[in-house]
């Protein structure tokens, strides 16, 4: 039976993104059950200490700059650190991944182009047609996906992911999840292969 793993994420971040590839390369080498569950970072981050980019120590924001810039060199990746439409609002394109699982649908597809679209290729996904066009791509249908991503539904859903992303310890993207052991940021994917491939049981916090 192949082992669950939670995944956390936002097309907003960057970190997700750069992640991604190595990511899924480590769920089929280890058969892992991928649960999908976007989040909105906005609520996340306030309601556990963190802040958006803009609010952060300019000394910060300078070293993420160059942490993006190693992180690109790694992982062999061609993004821009600057987007032309980021930040945008993820509601819509975190939205069609809801819906897709409410259809029943691999939204994984999906996931690998709507990543570059927005790091590489600059488009906007806050925009319906962008969105439609990727999931269609995808080989899902991206107008059904698109308008049910605006229902009360799949926003329901989505606020309930928030929940769960409270109740788990997690607190910004991406973030995997493995028998209740957090695994924070793309630059856990080692340790989290680590964890895997020693079959220990999950780290807990000291009580």
């Amino acid at each position: 039976m192949s082992r669950q793993i939670d995944y956390y994420f936002s097309f907003q971040s960057p970190w997700a993104y750069i992640g991604h590839k190595a990511f899924r390369q480590l769920v089929e080498a280890h058969d892992l059950a991928v649960v999908y569950k976007p989040v909105l970072l906005a609520g996340l981050f306030s309601e556990t200490g963190g802040l958006p980019l803009a609010k952060r120590h300019p000394a910060r924001q300078r070293y993420r700059l160059v942490e993006l810039q190693r992180w690109r060199d790694k992982r062999g990746l061609d993004f821009k650190l600057w987007p032309k439409h980021w930040p945008f609002d993820a509601r819509l394109a975190d939205g069609v991944v809801l819906a897709a699982l409410a259809a029943g649908l691999d939204p994984e597809p999906y996931l690998q182009r709507a990543y570059p679209a927005v790091w590489e290729q600059e488009l906007d996904l806050a925009d319906v047609a962008v969105v439609t066009r990727l999931a269609d791509e995808a080989g899902l249908p991206g107008e059904k996906l698109a308008a049910h991503a605006a229902s009360d539904q799949i926003r329901a859903a989505y606020e309930q992911n928030r929940h769960d992303a409270m109740a788990a310890d997690v607190f910004g993207s991406p973030a995997y999840v493995l028998d209740g052991e957090v695994f924070w940021g793309q630059d856990r994917i080692e340790l989290l292969a680590d964890a895997l491939k020693s079959g220990r049981g999950p780290y807990r916090p000291p009580a």
